[in-house]
């Protein structure tokens, strides 16, 4: 039954309005909680943004006192003694430092202070510690760690970090209660606390009491949002109701002389809760969401900050670096475990969180979320864009549907990272873009009922002969059907069966048959994991492809380590073809990187997508020269040269095979990233004697290759030593190059 025309164009385009009209109801259902997961999409967006715009420059007003491994070794393992810290604390503030703040709590005694080995003695000896001596170190401040670094805190501008608890572990005690110095008050006036719209914590883990004596406090949380990453900060958390300051907040107020901060509260009530709009200090707006919190504006990776070492600063060493900066003193070390995920790196130290904390309310380029451009930006683009989707994909060919969808998007995403984030503002864009791309699964789909005969004809007709991956191709753009290739950079493995023709005879066919099923069938899997495309099986051998049908930057990568797969895999399948009493049998690969012409090739009634070329005989040929060398592997010079140091790979001739003219330096990948040291030196060496092999130094190639062989006997060493010894009995030519020819596979 023919379907009239009119009909056909329209209820495509009718769907694409329904999936308009659902996505905006849905879009107010939301109300001002995003779901989860368009939430966590969200970051990623601004994380690729933050990317996309690089590191920026600081205001150079932030040091980070870093208790780094070097520190570690030094001092030894933290807690170190309260007094070294003391020490560490005086060092800083004598530079001319504007504040230091912590980003660690001490949150126990100092078990190395004086007055608790003296009283540990007295109890084990009482003969040697008299009460009345140890009653005396007890009152004297000089003989407790504690009251030596709080004292040393105290006389300083410095702020003490401690952090929070969110969830009830039944631990709370009522007088563990921090203690900043600020005076809070809310604009407008007299607003209670307890009705701010803050996240809240069941209790505070503090600083002991001899070290806080009479310093400010602010805690150092961090709380990863959906995507796991951190991009808002608290700067209150509400504990029995009462607002305490971050860390970082309390910093700046210590630093600039302020003695109060404002919390900025919103006119509206909801279920008897304010919105916050933004904290200031002095002269210093930080806007923030609903909740209090900020978000942050990275300045770029690890290290924008300047770290200086502890034992360094002990030392008296760079102290002029830190004149009227704000100090943190943190740590980078792994075993303190203060490595957060950012956008600019998933290892990040908190402490320089902090730091960019600081740095951001100084600049005054604090990320602002704009709730009404958002949603403003969400209408427009679901009904605008999703109407002209609709009808560009209704009315017109799926190519200009494709083409018009994704320039839609892509001048969507610019300007959301040009005119928003470029300045400043993070708009949401996740919601609008999963509308735009759910359109065209679901007009295609309206589509295919009408306009699918030509894409059903061609499943139809050549499904059987060529790979689905190309079926699809051709699905989508029918002009393909052609039997002409074009020129790609491809890599091409081949992979053959040792001694096959002896192994088949040892098996009935049947059982040869299930046999290379299995073997296959394994293999391919392992290509099929590195995403190549198994092109071909021929008896016992098998050809594979990466890089086409689709593009794949990674293609020599992929198909080395699908190699190296390939003869793990058979190291797995030899012990249960041992129980069966199958003989034994080694595989040999090759591979080559380079130009080739990739395509439909065949006959007019029938062809199959495949590769030819010059590159694809050399795979073929290195595939070959395994045997000759007794390595599984053999990679071109190409394929060393495309996977950079992702591999590790020894050098094994140079080689001038049968129809090439040019000669050809050979590899075999031992192993994926860094070896083990015995590994690399046995390369290392082999390599010595091979340039010494070239350089008709054959005495000196001889006596490394016959070690080599002597403590890891190997075919390759035996067939050098065999090719030095004919050659010093026979020297080579005036001329000779050391390039080896060899006149067939």
């Amino acid at each position: 039954m023919k379907v009239p025309g009119r009909l056909f164009a329209f209820t495509p385009f009718k769907a694409g309005c329904l999936v308009v009209l659902a996505a905006c109801l849905l879009f107010i259902s939301f109300d001002e909680q995003k779901p989860d997961l368009i939430a966590a999409l969200d970051s990623r967006g601004m994380d690729g943004m933050f990317r996309l715009r690089g590191p920026r420059p600081t205001r150079n007003a932030v040091a980070i006192v870093d208790i780094d491994e070097k520190s570690l070794q030094t001092l030894g393992q933290w807690p170190w003694p309260r007094d070294v810290v003391a020490r560490l604390v005086d060092r800083i503030h004598a530079a001319g430092a504007r504040v230091v703040g912590f980003d660690v709590v001490f949150a126990e005694d100092d078990r190395t202070s004086p007055h608790r080995s003296l009283a540990y003695i007295g109890k084990r000896a009482p003969h040697i510690v008299s009460p009345q001596a140890l009653a005396a170190v007890e009152q004297d401040p000089a003989f407790n760690n504690d009251m030596i670094f709080g004292k040393a805190v105290a006389a300083t501008p410095s702020v003490l970090g401690y952090v929070f608890l969110t969830k009830d572990d039944g631990l709370k005690d009522p007088a563990a209660v921090p203690f900043p110095s600020v005076n809070l008050r809310t604009a407008p006036e007299n607003i209670p606390f307890d009705t701010l719209r803050m996240s809240s914590a069941y209790r505070a883990v503090i600083n002991v009491p001899a070290v806080s004596q009479a310093s400010s406090e602010g805690f150092f949380n961090f709380f990863p949002d959906a995507s796991g990453m951190v991009h808002k900060v608290p700067l209150f958390l509400k504990m029995d109701g009462i607002p305490y300051p971050s860390l970082a907040l309390e910093m700046l107020r210590v630093a600039e002389g302020q003695a109060e901060a404002v919390i900025h509260v919103s006119r509206l009530e909801q279920a008897g809760q304010r919105g916050v709009l933004g904290v200031s200090v002095g002269e210093h707006f930080i806007p923030t969401d609903d909740f209090g919190q900020m978000t942050i504006n990275y300045r770029g990776p690890v290290g924008t900050f300047p770290y200086l070492s502890a034992i360094d600063i002990l030392n008296g060493q760079r102290l002029d670096e830190l004149k009227g900066r704000y100090v943190l003193i943190g740590t980078t070390s792994a075993g303190l475990h203060d490595l957060r995920a950012t956008p600019f790196s998933t290892i990040y130290p908190g402490v320089e969180i902090h730091a960019t904390i600081i740095d951001n309310i100084l600049s005054g380029d604090i990320m602002t979320h704009d709730l009404m451009a958002e949603r403003g930006l969400t209408f427009l683009m679901i009904i605008v864009g999703g109407l002209l989707l609709s009808a560009l994909l209704a009315y017109g060919s799926p190519l200009l549907g494709g083409v018009g969808g994704f320039l839609f998007l892509l001048l969507a995403m610019a300007g959301n990272y040009q005119y928003f984030f470029c300045k400043n503002q993070i708009v949401g864009m996740t919601y609008p873009l999963l509308v735009i791309l759910a359109i065209f699964p679901i007009v295609s789909i309206f589509n295919y009922f009408f306009v699918g005969r030509e894409k059903r004809f061609i499943d139809k007709a050549f499904s059987r002969y060529i790979s689905p991956q190309v079926v699809e191709q051709l699905k989508k753009n029918p002009k393909q059907l052609t039997l002409s290739g074009e020129e790609k950079e491809l890599t091409i493995l081949f992979s053959d069966i040792r001694g096959f023709t002896t192994f088949s005879e040892q098996m009935t066919a049947l059982q040869l048959g299930r046999f290379m099923n299995r073997y296959l069938t394994s293999m391919c899997r392992v290509v099929l994991e590195q995403h190549g495309t198994g092109d071909k099986f021929t008896g016992d051998a098998s050809m594979a492809i990466w890089g086409a049908p689709l593009d794949d930057a990674e293609h020599a990568s992929r198909g080395v380590e699908a190699a190296l797969g390939m003869v793990e895999q058979l190291a797995k399948l030899r012990p249960g073809w041992d129980e069966e009493g199958l003989p034994h049998f080694d595989i040999g690969i090759g591979i080559n990187t380079g130009e080739v012409s990739v395509g439909n090739f065949g006959s007019e009634e029938r062809f199959d997508y495949t590769v030819i070329g010059d590159n694809v005989n050399l795979a073929s040929r290195l595939e070959g020269l395994t045997k000759l060398y007794g390595v599984p592997i053999i990679i071109s010079e190409t394929t060393r040269e495309a996977i950079g140091e992702r591999f590790f790979c020894r050098r094994i001739d140079r080689v001038k095979v049968k129809g090439k003219t040019r000669p050809v330096t050979i590899f075999e990948p031992l192993a994926k990233g860094e070896p083990g040291a015995l590994l690399r030196e046995e390369a290392a060496a082999f390599d010595v004697a091979l340039s010494h092999y070239f350089e008709r130094r054959f005495g000196e190639a001889r006596e490394i290759v016959r070690k080599l062989q002597a403590a890891a006997p190997q075919r390759l060493y035996a067939h050098y030593l065999a090719r030095i010894d004919n050659l010093l009995e026979n020297p080579p030519p005036e001329g000779w190059d050391g390039v080896t020819v060899l006149p067939r596979k």
